[in-house]
């Protein structure tokens, strides 16, 4: 199986910044991409990035020229760097590993939360 870690969140004023990790282990080889979701109270859970392969990134819109997914193969480890971040942006953040078709299985880590607050 897959284990995914993320750390990182906590308290910042809006304008702040913080830099997200998720470290991988167990069976990796079976991941076609990693990404980071996220869930605020009673919303659904939404993509706020992913990196597919070596080259493909993808973007939600609101993360879009504020936040930064990146990889660190060599240590298993996918980063989201945020920036001028709002409240919007609070809601408990997941790391996410989607394995390669048919099945398309969805491993997640156990969120950490991100709060953006005065």
């Amino acid at each position: 199986q897959v284990q995914l870690v993320e750390s990182g969140g906590g308290l910042v004023q809006p304008g702040g910044s913080l830099k997200l990790s998720c470290v991988a282990s167990g069976s990796i080889r079976v991941i076609w991409a990693m990404g980071w979701y996220r869930q605020a109270p009673g919303k659904q859970r939404e993509l706020v990035a992913r990196a597919i392969g070596d080259n493909r990134i993808d973007y939600a819109d609101f993360a879009e020229g504020r936040f930064t997914i990146s990889r660190d193969n060599a240590k298993n480890t996918v980063y989201l760097q945020m920036n001028s971040l709002k409240p919007e942006d609070t809601a408990v953040y997941y790391c996410n590993g989607r394995g390669y078709p048919p099945t398309n299985y969805m491993y997640w880590g156990q969120g950490t939360q991100v709060t953006v607050s005065s």
